[in-house]
């Protein structure tokens, strides 16, 4: 049964488990997981919404004039982590996901987690109650040197669900798998991914603000216990050339009261209009949203043909080169696989782009176009252009223009947000632009 936090039971489980440390834990428009740790002795204070910090300090918050903000604890995400601080492990570190409030009190505009509150409120405004995400998140695991610091040197050779001693990870994701079920994650699969050093660990869906909160969590976890194996784990989508890049699949569905909107056992595929209007505003959308869903750079090294990423509008039920897969599960467990995501992303916002894009098409009822069932890889420029299957943006430049000129988008992540957003990627952008890279002076230096 799920225990229903409350500020009297959170100070008696603090007291019972001998927690000397509480992580306020929130997370920054770039998608950085952010927190203010205090000491038990302010515990009361946090949850009575006292807790105050600068918030000129952090990425796309405010200005120095404006920078008084407070912390406001969910106190369902009290959870105490497994890890000790000190030699002696009775001493213990909790944490709480927070909203943001401004000095007068106010939820900040520029806070992600509440951002996406507000966009689910707008989809409750047209009947729904729920929206689930189950997330699939992928990552590559490097060896550290003997200063800890982290090296280009993969922990294994090891290929799509590989055993030891191929793959060499197995300690080292299982205990993550015990970390995460110690901590209430129900895991549903662990293994080796289909390149080189590259890991999968799954878990249960969950509502989307709970799933996003799991996001982040996943990651500190996968980080900091890998670690303990002097590895170093990252989420970065290309780490190496010529190899597959990691991705965060989202699989989602959508609920009323009842039952699932995305099922109708009365058609041939099981699916609902709902879930057609939603695949079309996905579709519609996804140049736009691909900004926020794969916000970095090196996330269009990752979006390109040959190595499993999808790179093409369009949708199936059966294979996974389009953009969106329809998993066989039907009744309840209905749902839509939108596989561009990458773990770069800032889960908040990704899913606030991505749920605003598939409800503006069941809004406007907008019609998806006919599934794609071949191998949209193997098919031709002139093929693609014949069933109108598009690409996804190219670049994060690219990205960016089209976000910007993408108002449903833009509303998605409000003006605060959006504002910081394109200011901070059009400087990573134009960074990456006047680098000078190995590469170049491989293929430029002696030849010219």
């Amino acid at each position: 049964m799920t225990t229903t936090w409350t500020k009297e039971r959170i100070m008696a489980d603090a007291k019972e488990n001998n927690v000397k440390f509480i992580r306020l834990m929130f997370t920054d428009i770039l998608g950085t997981i952010k927190n203010v740790e205090i000491p038990l002795s302010q515990l009361s204070k946090a949850l009575d919404n006292n807790m105050t910090f600068d918030g000129s300090s952090i990425e796309g918050f405010v200005r120095i004039e404006e920078s008084d903000m407070y912390l406001v604890p969910d106190l369902q995400t009290w959870l105490i982590f497994d890890w000790n601080i000190a030699s002696d492990d009775t001493k213990r570190i909790a944490r709480l996901i927070c909203d943001v409030e401004t000095s007068s009190r106010e939820l900040f505009s520029g806070d992600p987690r509440s951002n996406l509150k507000r966009v689910l409120e707008e989809m409750k405004e047209l009947g729904f109650s729920d929206f689930y995400l189950g997330p699939e998140a992928e990552f590559f695991l490097f060896k550290l040197d003997e200063e800890g610091n982290p090296t280009m040197t993969l922990n294994d050779h090891g290929g799509y669900f590989d055993l030891a001693p191929t793959d060499l990870a197995e300690n080292c994701r299982r205990d993550i798998v015990l970390e995460l079920e110690a901590l209430g994650f129900e895991i549903e699969a662990s293994h080796h991914e289909v390149a080189d050093g590259q890991h999968e660990i799954d878990w249960k869906y969950a509502d989307a603000v709970t799933a996003c909160d799991n996001i982040q969590t996943f990651k500190l976890i996968v980080k900091t216990v890998a670690r303990r194996h002097h590895l170093h784990a990252t989420f970065m989508p290309k780490p190496l050339f010529g190899i597959n890049g990691s991705g965060m699949h989202f699989n989602m569905s959508l609920f009323t009261e009842s039952d699932n909107s995305f099922y109708d056992e009365s058609t041939r595929s099981g699916l609902s209009k709902t879930a057609k209007h939603f695949i079309a505003g996905l579709m519609e959308y996804a140049p736009a949203f691909t900004a926020v869903c794969n916000p970095t750079v090196n996330s269009y090294k990752r979006l390109v043909p040959g190595y499993e990423a999808p790179v093409y509008v369009a949708w199936s039920e059966k294979n996974r080169s389009p953009l969106i897969r329809i998993p066989a599960a039907r009744g309840n467990s209905t749902r839509v696989e939108l596989r561009s995501v990458d773990p770069s992303a800032n889960p908040y916002l990704a899913l606030a782009t991505i749920l605003s894009a598939g409800l503006k098409g069941i809004r406007e009822e907008l019609e998806a176009p006919a599934p794609v069932d071949c191998n949209i890889y193997s098919m031709t420029a002139r093929e693609r252009l014949d069933q109108g299957i598009t690409s996804l943006p190219g670049s994060l430049q690219e990205a960016i223009h089209e976000l910007k000129a993408s108002d449903p988008i833009l509303d998605a992540l409000g003006p605060h947000i959006s504002t910081s957003f394109i200011k901070a990627k059009t400087k990573e952008y134009e960074e990456h632009a006047k680098y000078v890279s190995p590469w170049e002076i491989e293929q430029y230096f002696t030849n010219y």
